[in-house]
């Protein structure tokens, strides 16, 4: 069995596992006649490619017996094999590469699907970077496999025995002495082959380190040149430097020692065939003797049969290359979708935004209990602010009234519906979540308004963002709406993409809204813009706000102070100041820590 070697995380190649190499070809079956085809195409191919050889050896002989009459004949007919094989080989790439690059285009979609299915979970303990990989890279390294590959090795191995058999019939003497070399061939071809592609693919992936390294290094070059920080990185990187060198010189002494090998070994092989048969040119036919024709046909043939054992080798070595791509692709596509609709789950009817908690546990570890026995009721239009200190649970309360994750015991309600019991579209789209990450996606500041109601005009983006305060400020920029932002919004500073979150979400019409810290990291000039924004956002909506500043959540009409999974107070600003308890120490720290600024 292969030995398995990691390369930061990046497994080179694995065993063949026949379970997983037909669960890739499954891919294929919805094109199964395009690849039977494919396959009819290049048997005809090799048919014609083996012929030639045959009728040019009887032109010889005929030339040699002074007997020319067929010679036109044969002239045609390898003109004809040329242009028959030249026509299915073409056919034959058109059909095998569009079924194969449709295939591939299946098995992304259905990989991007079944992530975009997958819950919170999933995200919290994977980057971004590694998803990416293996929607992209692990899925282009199957392209050979379902382009050529299977194809491939049905016509190589049709053609290898298509020769063993004519040679055999040829002289069967000959091509026994010529296969006398065939077992240091293989172990060319299988062995220092593969070797040499392992060499190669960890070359690759050292680049790759360096590329990530060189991509980080530039994004931070204003934080690198503000700590000096220079000498080091430029040390760093000499070193991932070197590695790539000496990885590329071993690569390259192996590849240097394989043709010539391959030469040697071949070479040796016609010398020996060219020895015997030039003895048995001088004896009959009849007398284990043979002509020049059948001499050079049988060198040819030997000369045809490397090609085939070298195609085989090559794609032995990216089914096992593959078959890494394969376990990665897979462990996604067999993670189970944890917060999926329950089957016959019916559609959650337009609700008025009554919330309740009917004591609910949750735990994101089994070990550590976020949320204990938490049981509250909230009115429609109620505005309920969750304060407490970081980790108290107070995201979690959030993530489970939009069922991004399923309570360990006790409901979620949602106008007395479990969410558990709901269909999960119908459910979330009756709501809007904003995160502290006021995410701007690239494209258009319309498209990013739109975002969550694609059929809205543009006088409804106009009004949300009139609305909510952010209407001037894009009419400033050089197209308006249709402004082109890049990715995050990174020309946007961060009120105004906080405002035009706020729009989106407004022109959503939620019935309830969320927000997650959205109103943090806003300059003072800004807070004024996003606290009127706010007044418009929570108007006539059940709305839970998360957030420190005491502006944004001392008008709430419940606040509730969350702390060792628990609720541990609840009551308008007013009321909890009075108390004097969690939530006044809060508000006395937090106008201590701005009178001392």
């Amino acid at each position: 069995m292969p030995k398995l070697r990691v390369i930061d995380d990046e497994v080179i190649e694995r065993p063949f596992n026949m379970k997983q190499f037909l669960r890739v070809m499954s891919f294929l079956k919805p094109y199964k006649k395009r690849v039977i085809l494919a396959c009819f195409l290049m048997v005809i191919t090799s048919v014609c490619s083996l012929a030639q050889p045959m009728l040019m050896s009887n032109a010889i002989d005929g030339i040699n017996e002074s007997n020319t009459s067929n010679f036109p004949y044969y002239l045609i007919g390898m003109v004809a094999c040329a242009l028959i094989g030249a026509v299915c080989m073409r056919y034959r790439a058109r059909v095998m590469d569009t079924a194969g690059r449709s295939a591939i285009a299946d098995l992304r979609q259905y990989l991007f699907n079944h992530i975009q299915d997958l819950s919170f979970n999933f995200f919290d303990t994977r980057s971004a970077g590694k998803i990416m990989v293996r929607v992209i890279n692990d899925v282009n390294s199957l392209n050979d496999l379902l382009t050529n590959g299977i194809v491939n090795v049905f016509i190589d191995c049709v053609t290898i025995v298509l020769l063993l058999v004519l040679m055999l019939a040829v002289n069967w003497k000959l091509t026994l002495i010529s296969l006398s070399i065939l077992p240091f061939l293989l172990l060319i071809l299988f062995g220092l082959k593969r070797k040499m592609r392992k060499n190669w693919q960890v070359v690759r992936n050292k680049i790759s380190n360096m590329n990530g390294y060189l991509h980080e290094s530039l994004s931070g070059m204003r934080i690198t040149e503000a700590f000096t920080r220079e000498k080091e990185n430029a040390d760093i990187f000499n070193d991932t430097n070197q590695d790539i060198k000496r990885s590329w010189m071993r690569a390259i002494k192996l590849n240097n020692v394989f043709w010539p090998s391959l030469d040697t070994v071949s070479t040796i092989g016609t010398c020996l065939v060219y020895i015997f048969g030039v003895a048995m040119l001088g004896k009959q036919v009849g007398q284990g003797g043979i002509t020049v024709g059948t001499l050079l046909l049988i060198l040819w043939y030997l000369g045809r049969v490397w090609e085939p054992l070298n195609n085989l080798a090559n794609v032995y070595n990216n089914v096992l290359v593959a078959m890494a791509s394969c376990e990665r692709i897979f462990e996604i596509l067999d993670t189970p979708v944890q917060i999926a609709s329950k089957e016959g789950a019916k559609e959650l009817p337009p609700i008025v935004g009554t919330v309740d908690f009917d004591h609910v546990t949750f735990s994101y570890d089994p070990e550590k209990v976020v949320l204990k026995d938490v049981s509250f009721h909230v009115d429609p239009g109620q505005t309920i602010a969750l304060v407490g200190p970081t980790g108290a649970g107070k995201s979690t309360v959030v993530n489970l009234i939009s069922r991004f994750y399923d309570t360990d015991s006790g409901d979620v309600k949602l106008d007395g519906y479990p969410v558990k019991d709901v269909e999960l579209h119908s459910l979330r789209k009756q709501m809007s979540v904003m995160m502290q990450d006021s995410f701007i996606f690239s494209g258009t500041i319309m498209d990013n308004i739109r975002y969550g109601k694609l059929d809205a005009t543009e006088e409804e983006v106009i009004a949300a963002a009139k609305a909510v305060r952010i209407h001037d400020s894009i009419m400033e920029m050089e197209k308006g709406y249709y402004t082109e932002v890049n990715e995050r919004g990174s020309r946007l500073s961060t009120g105004q993409k906080q405002l035009i979150s706020f729009a989106r979400a407004l022109l959503n019409d939620p019935k309830i809204l969320i927000l997650d810290e959205a109103t943090s990291s806003i300059d003072t000039r800004t807070e004024l813009l996003i606290q009127q924004a706010l007044e418009v956002l929570l108007k006539g909506r059940t709305s839970f706000v998360i957030a420190h500043r005491l502006s944004t959540i001392r008008k709430a009409d419940c606040i509730m102070v969350v702390q060792g999974g628990k609720i541990a107070e609840r009551g308008t600003h007013d009321e909890l100041i009075a108390k004097g308890g969690q939530y006044a120490a809060l508000c006395e720290a937090q106008y201590r820590f701005l009178e001392e600024a």
